[in-house]
């Protein structure tokens, strides 16, 4: 209990502090300054960093692609089947729905918990192919659902290709695609400039927990609670179940990132004495 509080406690800290952060000194404004430096700045050079220093057949692991793609479509689908049958709202906002349960907020969330329970290698690469599946799959295939639910609907590959054409300026993406490169290449970042880009990763973590709970200051869910706590379940514990199957079908090659009976019994086995690898999940 001690050692998962120890893992978990200080997420909730820097959440709690950024919640008071955003009571007694930032405002709204500054929080989202502070989250597009997140987005644009801390996570790119973090997955940059992640992947230009791993052989490319370990940064992209089709197995994880896999299973993490299958697992979210399967519950980005049955989140609209319940939004739009079972509760009658139109297919646009089932759509949305759907996206809300299948997309895990991977880079303001999931990265700090990973980096505290698997270490920092294999939560940044894993961090690096969420994100190509939430980017290149799940987001897309949203916009189409949602605009086939409006009158004046456009053109399903119009929309795909906008869609792609944003991505293609999305700094996390070029991260990716600059990492995988320099990956392939085998050219070397070092001296100042890899300090530097290590500087924004490092940062990642701690900012983007102070952002999430100053972003909650003033949040208002009047007449929206039973949608919110339907959808936050479903994120937070029917998308982690689904993609768990999914994993345990499919177990990657790599440990670092299979589920939590691998990275048990590799930790039993191992002896290791740092009490936040003996309590991986």
């Amino acid at each position: 209990m001690l050692q998962t509080f120890a893992i978990t406690g200080p997420i909730y800290v820097v959440i709690a502090l950024g919640f008071a952060a955003g009571h007694l000194v930032f405002s709204k404004p500054d929080m989202r300054v502070l989250g597009t430096y997140v987005v644009r700045f801390a996570l790119p050079a973090l997955v940059f960093t992640a992947l230009s220093q791993r052989p490319v057949g370990e940064v992209l692991n089709g197995r994880y692609l896999l299973g993490y793609a299958v697992g979210s479509l399967a519950m980005m689908m049955a989140a609209l089947m319940w939004a739009w049958r079972g509760q009658g709202k139109g297919f646009t906002l089932s759509a949305l729905c759907g996206l809300g349960v299948s997309s895990s907020n991977s880079g303001f969330i999931g990265y700090p918990i990973a980096i505290l329970v698997a270490g920092p290698a294999p939560a940044a690469v894993g961090l690096a192919m969420c994100m190509l599946v939430e980017n290149l799959l799940m987001i897309p295939l949203t916009l189409v659902m949602a605009d086939s639910g409006h009158a004046g609907k456009g053109k399903w590959y119009r929309i795909v290709l906008k869609s792609l054409a944003q991505l293609s300026r999305n700094p996390v993406i070029l991260a990716i695609v600059g990492g995988v490169a320099v990956s392939l290449t085998g050219v070397a970042i070092t001296g100042v400039l890899a300090r530097s880009i290590n500087m924004l990763a490092m940062s990642s973590a701690a900012v983007s927990l102070f952002v999430i709970g100053g972003t909650l200051v003033g949040l208002k869910t009047k007449g929206m609670r039973r949608d919110v706590s339907a959808i936050a379940l479903g994120k937070l514990l029917l998308h982690p179940l689904a993609v768990g199957a999914m994993m345990w079908l499919l177990p990657p090659a790599d440990p670092g990132l299979r589920g939590g009976r691998d990275l048990r019994r590799d930790a039993d086995a191992q002896h290791l004495s740092d009490p936040g690898a003996e309590v991986r999940l």
